[in-house]
Formats: structure tokens, C-alpha cells, sequence
């Protein structure tokens, strides 16, 4: 099964390759903007939600619909496991840089 998550974009990290830090319960994660981008300037997706699936941001999304989101992940017990991928994927990747 495919899985996307909610999470929040907090900023914009690299605006050439289209790449932005989002925050998906606490986890913070590098995702592509690319599928999402409309031509307007990515700071405006600062602040917005987004549906992420393996590293890309699929599709900008509400408030209302990331809370009901990732409520339904949680009484599925599917979003803890995503989030422990998340971040063991993130303490390797700074493992890495050191």
C-alpha cells in the first residue's frame, strides 16, 4: 500500500532544486515542492499543509483535511510506523554528514 502522510512546510531549503523542510508530527523532513509548484514563488507554500508520499510533496492540502488525515493514520497504527521510518531516516542521514 502506498502511504501519504500530512505534514507542514516550515521553509524553504533549496529554492533552485525546489526542495522545502516540512514537519509531519514533530518529525522534520526534506521533501520536494516540485509536484506541487505552480510557477508562484515557494515561499507562499510556507505554512501549508501537504500530502507527502517517498520524498515529494503530492498535493497541498488543509488544515481540517491534514488533522482528519492523520487522525485516521493514527487509529490505524500506520502513522507511527511511517513517522519511525521518518526519523530513522533522519538520524542516518545526519549520521552521514558528520
Amino acid at each position: 500500500m502506498c502511504l501519504g502522510i500530512p505534514g507542514q512546510i516550515t521553509e524553504i531549503t533549496d529554492e533552485d532544486r525546489m526542495m522545502a523542510m516540512a514537519d509531519v508530527s514533530g518529525v522534520r523532513r526534506e521533501v520536494s515542492l516540485a509536484p506541487v509548484s505552480t510557477g508562484a514563488a515557494l515561499e507562499a507554500l510556507v505554512g501549508q499543509w501537504v500530502l507527502i508520499h517517498v520524498g515529494f510533496a503530492m498535493a497541498v492540502i488543509d488544515e481540517d483535511e491534514a488533522a482528519a488525515t492523520l487522525e485516521a493514520l493514527r487509529g490505524l497504527g500506520e502513522a507511527q510506523e511511517t513517522l519511525d521510518q521518518m526519523a530513522e531516516g533522519e538520524w542516518a542521514f545526519s549520521e552521514e554528514r558528520t
